[in-house]
């Protein structure tokens, strides 16, 4: 009676973590053989578990990560720039604590995408907010609550996200609107944030891409200062990779 009582407990306070690791150790004859504080060192580390893969998934599911990548897979088999050291470096997101931004340059196939939503991953892990978007859906996103009146809680959502990642940047040139809306995203993130983009184009070409000069200049003065720059190159490693199951 008195071990059901204490589950009724656990459940209630939803200390599901503890619930299994309790059900786990009265199903163990030697059990008895740990001592009182052992066997709640065990309940507590089941609890704290539980809790940080619950944290996880939910990040992760906010996240919206384009492909289930992670840094441990990334490969560096073939010449395509990627430097290991920096990479490892940048997944322990200490460019995180200190709002930095990555930008990543790339022709199509080098596996850009696959690099920006393995840093996600790695942020996520260590528990910050991540969102990855393509940009011309973020545009219109953001179009989309100017249209509705939710563009102030959107914006305060962005400004909340550790991470923004924008991928596909300049695909499609921005008009002046757009150019503005977008600076005020990137405006509210400085030394506050950070963010994440990747483009095939070079960053001495991203300027073009947007109608408003103004714009341009204070968009890329944001996030060109202090931040991680990874031009990419090589083969397309989704022609390197065609039919195989690696990872990029």
């Amino acid at each position: 009676m008195l071990i059901q009582q204490t589950f009724d407990r656990l459940h209630e306070m939803r200390l599901n973590g503890m619930v299994d690791e309790l059900t786990a150790q009265t199903r163990q004859p030697d059990i008895r053989q740990l001592s009182f504080e052992e066997r709640l060192g065990l309940l507590v580390d089941a609890e704290y578990i539980y809790r940080q893969d619950r944290r996880l998934t939910r990040l992760l599911r906010e996240a919206k990560l384009r492909i289930p990548a992670c840094m441990e897979d990334i490969d560096y088999r073939h010449q395509r720039g990627l430097d290991r050291a920096l990479l490892q470096s940048l997944a322990q997101c200490r460019w995180v604590r200190s709002h930095q931004s990555i930008l990543i340059t790339g022709p199509t196939g080098c596996g850009k995408t696959y690099i920006i939503c393995a840093l996600a991953n790695a942020a996520c892990r260590q528990g910050f907010r991540a969102r990855y978007y393509r940009l011309a859906r973020f545009i219109a996103e953001l179009a989309m609550a100017k249209g509705d009146g939710t563009h102030p809680k959107l914006l305060r959502k962005l400004a909340r996200t550790d991470v923004l990642i924008l991928d596909d940047w300049g695909l499609a040139p921005l008009t002046e609107t757009e150019s503005r809306e977008l600076l005020e995203v990137i405006d509210d993130r400085v030394e506050s944030r950070s963010t994440i983009i990747a483009s095939q184009l070079p960053i001495a070409e991203w300027h073009g891409t947007m109608a408003d000069p103004s714009a341009a200049d204070a968009i890329l003065d944001r996030l060109v200062h202090g931040a991680f720059k990874i031009t990419l190159g090589g083969e397309s490693m989704r022609k390197i990779q065609a039919g195989g199951s690696e990872s990029l």
